[in-house]
Protein backbone atom coordinates (compact mmCIF):
# COMPACT_ATOMS: atom_id res chain seq x y z
CA UNK A 1 0.00 0.00 0.00
CA UNK A 2 1.12 3.42 -1.19
CA UNK A 3 -0.14 6.80 0.68
CA UNK A 4 0.68 9.94 -0.64
CA UNK A 5 1.46 12.55 2.56
CA UNK A 6 0.92 16.23 2.36
CA UNK A 7 3.34 16.08 5.17
CA UNK A 8 3.47 20.44 4.91
CA UNK A 9 -0.29 20.79 5.95
CA UNK A 10 -1.35 21.72 9.73
CA UNK A 11 -0.30 23.66 12.48
CA UNK A 12 2.40 21.89 13.44
CA UNK A 13 3.85 20.21 9.51
CA UNK A 14 5.96 18.88 9.13
CA UNK A 15 6.83 17.33 12.76
CA UNK A 16 3.52 16.41 14.00
CA UNK A 17 2.53 14.60 10.68
CA UNK A 18 6.24 13.03 10.24
CA UNK A 19 5.97 11.94 13.82
CA UNK A 20 2.57 10.27 13.06
CA UNK A 21 4.06 8.75 10.38
CA UNK A 22 6.75 7.02 12.12
CA UNK A 23 4.21 6.14 15.18
CA UNK A 24 2.15 4.60 12.20
CA UNK A 25 5.32 2.99 10.46
CA UNK A 26 5.63 0.97 13.80
CA UNK A 27 2.54 -0.91 13.61
CA UNK A 28 1.98 -0.94 9.65
CA UNK A 29 4.90 -2.46 8.30
CA UNK A 30 2.93 -3.22 4.34
CA UNK A 31 2.51 0.87 3.90
CA UNK A 32 5.04 2.41 2.08
CA UNK A 33 4.63 6.38 2.58
CA UNK A 34 5.31 9.39 0.31
CA UNK A 35 6.48 12.15 1.83
CA UNK A 36 5.57 15.86 0.14
CA UNK A 37 7.07 18.78 1.06
CA UNK A 38 10.23 20.55 2.11
CA UNK A 39 13.18 17.61 2.38
CA UNK A 40 15.15 19.21 4.91
CA UNK A 41 12.64 19.96 6.91
CA UNK A 42 10.99 16.63 7.33
CA UNK A 43 14.40 14.60 7.59
CA UNK A 44 14.85 15.76 10.98
CA UNK A 45 11.87 14.22 12.18
CA UNK A 46 12.29 10.99 10.18
CA UNK A 47 13.48 8.24 12.57
CA UNK A 48 13.42 5.27 10.49
CA UNK A 49 14.08 5.47 6.45
CA UNK A 50 12.18 1.78 6.06
CA UNK A 51 9.40 2.56 3.21
CA UNK A 52 9.71 6.14 3.36
CA UNK A 53 10.27 8.27 0.42
CA UNK A 54 10.59 12.33 0.87
CA UNK A 55 9.66 13.85 -2.68
CA UNK A 56 10.88 17.85 -2.21
CA UNK A 57 8.96 20.53 -2.95
CA UNK A 58 9.23 24.58 -1.69
CA UNK A 59 5.51 24.71 -2.41
CA UNK A 60 2.64 24.66 0.06
CA UNK A 61 -1.14 25.88 0.31
CA UNK A 62 -1.43 28.02 3.50
CA UNK A 63 -4.34 27.76 5.23
CA UNK A 64 -5.85 30.93 4.46
CA UNK A 65 -5.18 30.39 0.85
CA UNK A 66 -8.08 30.60 -1.75
CA UNK A 67 -8.83 27.11 -1.66
CA UNK A 68 -9.54 26.13 -6.02
CA UNK A 69 -7.03 28.88 -6.98
CA UNK A 70 -4.20 27.68 -5.01
CA UNK A 71 -4.87 23.99 -6.48
CA UNK A 72 -4.92 26.00 -10.02
CA UNK A 73 -2.35 27.61 -9.42
CA UNK A 74 0.23 26.37 -6.91
CA UNK A 75 0.78 22.92 -9.35
CA UNK A 76 3.93 21.81 -7.28
CA UNK A 77 2.33 21.86 -3.87
CA UNK A 78 2.77 19.25 -1.27
CA UNK A 79 -0.85 18.66 -1.40
CA UNK A 80 -1.53 19.22 -4.97
CA UNK A 81 1.55 16.92 -5.96
CA UNK A 82 0.22 13.99 -3.46
CA UNK A 83 -3.70 13.84 -4.99
CA UNK A 84 -1.42 13.72 -8.35
CA UNK A 85 0.56 10.99 -7.80
CA UNK A 86 -2.69 8.87 -6.53
CA UNK A 87 -4.25 9.89 -10.08
CA UNK A 88 -1.14 8.62 -11.66
CA UNK A 89 -1.22 5.47 -9.84
CA UNK A 90 1.60 5.56 -7.81
CA UNK A 91 -0.49 6.32 -4.68
CA UNK A 92 -3.59 4.39 -3.73
CA UNK A 93 -4.92 7.26 -1.17
CA UNK A 94 -4.08 11.44 0.17
CA UNK A 95 -3.74 12.17 3.49
CA UNK A 96 -3.45 15.93 4.92
CA UNK A 97 -4.21 17.51 7.87
CA UNK A 98 -3.77 21.18 5.69
CA UNK A 99 -6.55 24.03 3.97
CA UNK A 100 -9.63 21.82 4.19
CA UNK A 101 -11.25 23.36 0.98
CA UNK A 102 -8.27 23.64 -0.82
CA UNK A 103 -8.47 19.22 -0.33
CA UNK A 104 -11.65 19.06 -1.24
CA UNK A 105 -10.54 20.68 -4.77
CA UNK A 106 -7.73 18.38 -4.80
CA UNK A 107 -9.81 15.35 -4.49
CA UNK A 108 -12.92 16.56 -7.17
CA UNK A 109 -10.43 17.88 -9.69
CA UNK A 110 -7.47 15.64 -9.78
CA UNK A 111 -8.15 12.56 -7.96
CA UNK A 112 -12.06 12.47 -9.52
CA UNK A 113 -15.25 11.68 -8.56
CA UNK A 114 -16.47 7.89 -8.99
CA UNK A 115 -18.85 7.60 -11.53
CA UNK A 116 -22.76 8.11 -10.88
CA UNK A 117 -21.77 10.03 -7.50
CA UNK A 118 -22.94 13.78 -8.07
CA UNK A 119 -21.18 15.19 -4.93
CA UNK A 120 -18.82 13.47 -2.87
CA UNK A 121 -19.96 13.54 0.70
CA UNK A 122 -17.43 14.72 4.15
CA UNK A 123 -17.62 12.00 6.30
CA UNK A 124 -15.91 11.38 9.66
CA UNK A 125 -16.99 9.20 12.78
CA UNK A 126 -18.09 10.50 15.69
CA UNK A 127 -18.23 9.02 18.95
CA UNK A 128 -21.21 7.47 20.89
CA UNK A 129 -21.65 7.51 24.76
CA UNK A 130 -23.45 4.31 25.61
CA UNK A 131 -22.11 0.25 24.90
CA UNK A 132 -18.22 -0.12 23.49
CA UNK A 133 -15.33 2.03 24.16
CA UNK A 134 -14.85 2.34 20.51
CA UNK A 135 -18.77 2.91 19.51
CA UNK A 136 -19.66 5.67 16.52
CA UNK A 137 -21.38 6.54 14.15
CA UNK A 138 -20.52 7.85 10.39
CA UNK A 139 -21.92 11.37 10.03
CA UNK A 140 -22.12 12.79 6.35
CA UNK A 141 -22.17 15.75 4.98
CA UNK A 142 -20.02 17.91 7.38
CA UNK A 143 -19.61 20.73 4.56
CA UNK A 144 -18.37 19.05 1.84
CA UNK A 145 -21.69 20.66 -0.24
CA UNK A 146 -23.60 23.81 1.50
CA UNK A 147 -26.41 23.05 -0.55
CA UNK A 148 -28.17 19.49 -1.46
CA UNK A 149 -30.79 17.89 -3.58
CA UNK A 150 -32.52 15.02 -1.93
CA UNK A 151 -30.66 12.52 -4.46
CA UNK A 152 -27.17 13.69 -2.64
CA UNK A 153 -28.52 12.96 0.30
CA UNK A 154 -29.36 9.58 -0.51
CA UNK A 155 -26.09 8.60 -2.71
CA UNK A 156 -24.55 9.61 1.07
CA UNK A 157 -26.58 6.90 2.68
CA UNK A 158 -25.12 4.43 0.27
CA UNK A 159 -21.66 5.90 0.93
CA UNK A 160 -21.56 5.87 4.38
CA UNK A 161 -23.01 2.47 4.64
CA UNK A 162 -20.39 0.78 2.57
CA UNK A 163 -17.63 2.53 5.01
CA UNK A 164 -19.81 1.23 7.77
CA UNK A 165 -19.71 -2.23 6.52
CA UNK A 166 -16.71 -2.73 5.68
CA UNK A 167 -14.68 -0.59 7.49
CA UNK A 168 -16.21 -0.30 10.71
CA UNK A 169 -17.42 -3.90 10.49
CA UNK A 170 -21.14 -3.49 10.63
CA UNK A 171 -23.42 -6.21 9.32
CA UNK A 172 -26.43 -4.23 8.82
CA UNK A 173 -25.82 -0.28 9.54
CA UNK A 174 -28.76 1.84 10.72
CA UNK A 175 -29.22 4.55 8.58
CA UNK A 176 -31.34 8.14 10.37
CA UNK A 177 -31.30 11.07 8.41
CA UNK A 178 -30.95 14.42 10.99
CA UNK A 179 -34.44 16.20 11.55
CA UNK A 180 -36.19 18.25 13.37
CA UNK A 181 -38.43 15.75 14.40
CA UNK A 182 -38.64 11.90 13.96
CA UNK A 183 -42.19 11.77 12.75
CA UNK A 184 -42.22 11.24 8.66
CA UNK A 185 -43.95 14.48 8.08
CA UNK A 186 -41.55 16.57 9.91
CA UNK A 187 -38.42 19.35 8.19
CA UNK A 188 -37.87 20.44 5.25
CA UNK A 189 -39.17 20.21 1.59
CA UNK A 190 -34.93 18.78 1.37
CA UNK A 191 -35.28 16.41 3.95
CA UNK A 192 -39.31 15.78 3.21
CA UNK A 193 -38.05 14.34 0.07
CA UNK A 194 -34.98 12.97 1.05
CA UNK A 195 -37.13 10.54 3.37
CA UNK A 196 -39.33 9.24 0.49
CA UNK A 197 -36.08 8.43 -0.99
CA UNK A 198 -34.36 6.65 1.46
CA UNK A 199 -37.34 4.67 2.49
CA UNK A 200 -37.53 2.98 -1.00
CA UNK A 201 -34.07 2.62 -1.18
CA UNK A 202 -33.59 -1.44 -0.49
CA UNK A 203 -29.82 -1.32 -0.31
CA UNK A 204 -29.81 0.03 2.92
CA UNK A 205 -31.46 -0.47 6.62
CA UNK A 206 -33.13 3.25 7.15
CA UNK A 207 -34.83 3.71 10.40
CA UNK A 208 -36.08 6.81 9.61
CA UNK A 209 -35.65 10.68 11.16
CA UNK A 210 -33.48 10.84 14.18
CA UNK A 211 -32.68 14.47 15.98
CA UNK A 212 -29.84 15.81 17.21
CA UNK A 213 -30.15 15.34 20.73
CA UNK A 214 -29.98 11.60 20.17
CA UNK A 215 -27.08 11.37 17.65
CA UNK A 216 -24.60 10.58 20.76
CA UNK A 217 -26.80 7.86 22.39
CA UNK A 218 -26.05 5.31 19.65
CA UNK A 219 -29.52 5.74 17.33
CA UNK A 220 -27.92 5.03 14.43
CA UNK A 221 -24.85 3.84 12.84
CA UNK A 222 -24.73 5.96 10.28
CA UNK A 223 -26.42 9.43 10.18
CA UNK A 224 -27.33 11.92 6.99
CA UNK A 225 -27.48 15.44 6.69
CA UNK A 226 -26.73 18.15 4.05
CA UNK A 227 -23.48 19.87 4.27
CA UNK A 228 -24.61 22.79 5.91
CA UNK A 229 -26.06 21.24 8.87
CA UNK A 230 -23.52 19.01 9.25
CA UNK A 231 -21.04 21.30 9.72
CA UNK A 232 -22.87 23.64 11.87
CA UNK A 233 -23.81 20.48 13.85
CA UNK A 234 -20.00 19.58 14.36
CA UNK A 235 -19.04 23.01 15.45
CA UNK A 236 -21.56 23.16 17.52
CA UNK A 237 -20.38 19.55 19.01
CA UNK A 238 -16.60 20.81 19.04
CA UNK A 239 -17.25 23.67 20.71
CA UNK A 240 -19.47 22.06 23.14
CA UNK A 241 -16.92 19.59 23.92
CA UNK A 242 -14.35 22.29 24.27
CA UNK A 243 -16.39 24.21 26.39
CA UNK A 244 -17.21 21.68 29.05
CA UNK A 245 -13.82 20.54 29.49
CA UNK A 246 -12.23 24.42 30.43
CA UNK A 247 -15.41 24.49 32.90
CA UNK A 248 -14.55 21.19 34.44
CA UNK A 249 -10.85 22.21 34.81
CA UNK A 250 -11.54 25.84 36.16
CA UNK A 251 -14.36 24.66 38.26
CA UNK A 252 -11.76 22.30 39.71
CA UNK A 253 -9.20 25.17 40.59
CA UNK A 254 -11.34 27.39 41.74
CA UNK A 255 -12.47 24.42 44.15
CA UNK A 256 -9.98 24.76 46.87
CA UNK A 257 -7.64 21.75 47.95
CA UNK A 258 -10.99 19.34 48.85
CA UNK A 259 -11.65 19.91 45.00
CA UNK A 260 -8.16 19.39 43.61
CA UNK A 261 -7.94 16.31 45.59
CA UNK A 262 -11.47 14.68 43.78
CA UNK A 263 -9.82 15.53 40.74
CA UNK A 264 -6.42 13.58 41.53
CA UNK A 265 -8.78 10.63 42.63
CA UNK A 266 -10.68 10.92 39.23
CA UNK A 267 -7.75 11.56 37.05
CA UNK A 268 -7.87 7.99 35.05
CA UNK A 269 -11.77 9.05 34.45
CA UNK A 270 -11.52 12.15 33.54
CA UNK A 271 -9.14 11.27 31.09
CA UNK A 272 -11.06 8.72 29.66
CA UNK A 273 -14.06 11.30 29.52
CA UNK A 274 -11.59 13.46 27.24
CA UNK A 275 -11.14 11.30 24.98
CA UNK A 276 -14.18 9.94 24.48
CA UNK A 277 -14.88 13.19 23.44
CA UNK A 278 -11.67 13.30 21.19
CA UNK A 279 -13.81 11.58 17.68
CA UNK A 280 -10.20 12.68 15.97
CA UNK A 281 -9.29 8.81 17.90
CA UNK A 282 -12.00 7.45 15.19
CA UNK A 283 -9.52 8.94 12.49
CA UNK A 284 -10.05 12.23 10.26
CA UNK A 285 -12.52 12.73 7.79
CA UNK A 286 -13.07 11.13 4.55
CA UNK A 287 -14.03 12.78 1.01
CA UNK A 288 -16.10 10.11 0.00
CA UNK A 289 -17.21 9.28 -3.53
CA UNK A 290 -13.73 9.69 -5.22
CA UNK A 291 -12.09 7.36 -7.27
CA UNK A 292 -9.66 6.92 -4.17
CA UNK A 293 -9.69 7.69 -0.80
CA UNK A 294 -8.86 11.12 0.31
CA UNK A 295 -8.35 11.61 4.26
CA UNK A 296 -8.06 14.87 6.12
CA UNK A 297 -7.36 15.40 10.01
CA UNK A 298 -7.68 18.28 11.83
CA UNK A 299 -5.23 21.07 11.25
CA UNK A 300 -3.71 20.99 14.85
CA UNK A 301 -3.82 17.49 15.33
CA UNK A 302 -0.74 16.03 16.70
CA UNK A 303 1.04 12.89 16.07
CA UNK A 304 -1.38 10.14 17.77
CA UNK A 305 -4.37 11.63 15.61
CA UNK A 306 -1.93 11.37 12.45
CA UNK A 307 -0.76 7.87 13.45
CA UNK A 308 -5.25 6.69 13.87
CA UNK A 309 -5.72 8.69 10.54
CA UNK A 310 -3.36 6.16 9.07
CA UNK A 311 -4.67 3.00 10.69
CA UNK A 312 -8.56 4.44 9.42
CA UNK A 313 -6.64 4.65 5.71
CA UNK A 314 -5.11 1.06 5.75
CA UNK A 315 -8.70 -0.42 6.55
CA UNK A 316 -10.17 1.42 3.81
CA UNK A 317 -7.27 -0.13 1.64
CA UNK A 318 -7.39 -3.60 2.55
CA UNK A 319 -10.79 -3.73 2.68
CA UNK A 320 -11.06 -2.30 -0.82
CA UNK A 321 -14.26 -0.16 0.16
CA UNK A 322 -13.61 2.23 -2.83
CA UNK A 323 -13.56 -0.60 -5.37
CA UNK A 324 -16.91 -1.82 -4.09
CA UNK A 325 -18.14 1.36 -4.66
CA UNK A 326 -17.23 1.39 -7.84
CA UNK A 327 -18.17 -2.39 -8.64
CA UNK A 328 -21.52 -1.07 -7.11
CA UNK A 329 -22.77 2.07 -8.99
CA UNK A 330 -21.13 0.71 -12.01
CA UNK A 331 -23.61 -2.02 -11.40
CA UNK A 332 -26.53 0.60 -10.90
CA UNK A 333 -25.14 2.06 -14.02
CA UNK A 334 -26.03 -0.63 -16.57
CA UNK A 335 -29.06 -1.37 -14.50
CA UNK A 336 -30.53 1.75 -15.55
CA UNK A 337 -29.12 1.94 -19.29
CA UNK A 338 -31.25 -1.43 -19.93
CA UNK A 339 -34.66 -0.05 -18.32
Amino acid sequence: MKIAVDAMGGDYAPQAIVEGVMLAKKKLTDIEFQLYGDEQAIRQYVTDETNIQIIHTDEKIASDDEPVRAIRRKKNASMVLAAQAVKEGRADAVFSAGNTGALLAAGLFIVGRIKQIERPGLMTTMPVFTGEADAGFDFIDMGANADNKPEHLLQYAILASFYAKNVRHIDTPRVGLLNNGTEETKGSELTKNAFALLSAEKSIHFIGNVEARDLFQGVADVVVTDGFTGNAVLKSVEGTALSLMDLLKSSIMDSGMKGKVGALMLKDSLKQLKNKLDYSSHGGAVLFGLKAPVVKTHGSTGPEAVSHTISQIHTMLSTDVVGKLVTYFDAQSTSSDTK
